[in-house]
């Protein structure tokens, strides 16, 4: 009988120990949480705000890097220059080259432009051989602000060129609105080359007379091509145009400086020189929907990568 009882209560004490409940107290839960929420705070910060840095820092690397690139590309087409014209010049010839909606031309100038195996010598039908040949061409940048969704709420630069053709005479007779004369290479729609053929005036005056072959009302077939956006818009606040004595600035009246040129359209070796300026905008590659919220500030200087070269035209017209 002892031993029956024995067995009883040795059963009964297992059954209540495998019946009960194992766990955390809700005191020892609470306590659990709000050290994770201590530790894991600051964590989650500090990995928020190096994400944020690392994406400024990219914004302010692609812009400076964009500009760069932008301005070489500029210098390089200024290099084969022949006449840049200034601020008076391009008021002279404005109605001749396209209008731009929302756009400036600060750039324009007259260049030689290589070009690849265009005249042809024939025998009959068949082609003996070719050369290469240069051209004139008319060459003309722009800065654009508008509001257009396709591009940034900051500024833009688009460039613009028309070029001659190559005469040949076993070449080609249907280059439109060129019926005079027989091409190889057809000339742009629009072109006509500079007259230089009035002594009486000066190279700037021939220059400034330049009128395309399209007539009042005619249209290009080449449209301005952006080069590069994220361009700073600000017209308050940011640093003024600076040029070099002897240079025209351009445009005379400057309310962006976010791209600028300074102009000596003849010099003292009769060849044109030119100083371009170029400012970029990171804080459009942030906030892109807040045109009031990416401008020009001295505590944001640093997202607004500025660049400059002074360029001489290598190319030259031996008349004044």
């Amino acid at each position: 009988m002892n031993i029956l009882r024995w067995l009883l209560n040795t059963q009964l004490k297992l059954s209540v120990k495998h019946n009960k409940n194992s766990g955390f107290t809700l005191i020892e839960l609470l306590v659990a949480m709000l050290i994770a929420f201590l530790v894991i705070t600051p964590l989650l910060g500090f990995m928020i705000g190096v994400l944020n840095t690392d994406r400024q820092e990219q914004a302010k690397a692609n812009s400076e890097q964009e500009i760069k690139a932008a301005l070489d590309y500029i210098a390089r087409d200024l290099q084969q220059a022949l006449y840049i014209y200034d601020d008076t010049g391009i008021a002279a010839i404005n109605s001749q080259i396209p209008t731009v909606t929302n756009g400036v031309p600060i750039l324009v100038f007259w260049k030689r432009e290589f070009t690849k195996d265009t005249v042809e010598t024939k025998n009959g039908s068949t082609v003996l051989f070719t050369d290469d040949a240069f051209v004139y061409s008319l060459v003309a940048y722009y800065l654009i602000k508008d509001s257009n969704s396709n591009w940034s709420q900051a500024a833009r630069i688009a460039r613009w060129q028309i070029k001659d053709g190559v005469t040949n005479s076993s070449g080609r007779t249907d280059c439109p609105g060129f019926t005079t004369e027989r091409y190889s290479l057809c000339p742009d729609k629009g072109f006509k080359q500079f007259d230089l053929s009035d002594k009486s005036k000066t190279l700037q005056q021939k220059m400034n007379s330049w009128t395309n072959s399209l007539g009042a009302g005619g249209t290009y077939n080449q449209s301005p091509v952006v080069l590069v956006d994220f361009i700073d818009q600000t017209t308050t606040g940011a640093p003024g145009a600076v040029c070099s004595t002897g240079f025209r600035q351009i445009p005379a009246s400057i309310t962006r400086t976010g791209f600028y040129a300074c102009v000596n359209s003849v010099g003292t070796d009769n060849r044109s020189t030119v100083e371009v300026y170029l400012r970029g905008n990171a804080q459009a590659r942030l906030i892109q929907n807040d045109e009031t919220k990416i401008r020009y500030t001295q505590s944001k200087a640093s997202y607004f990568p500025s660049v400059n070269i002074k360029v001489q035209g290598r190319s030259f017209i031996f008349s004044k």
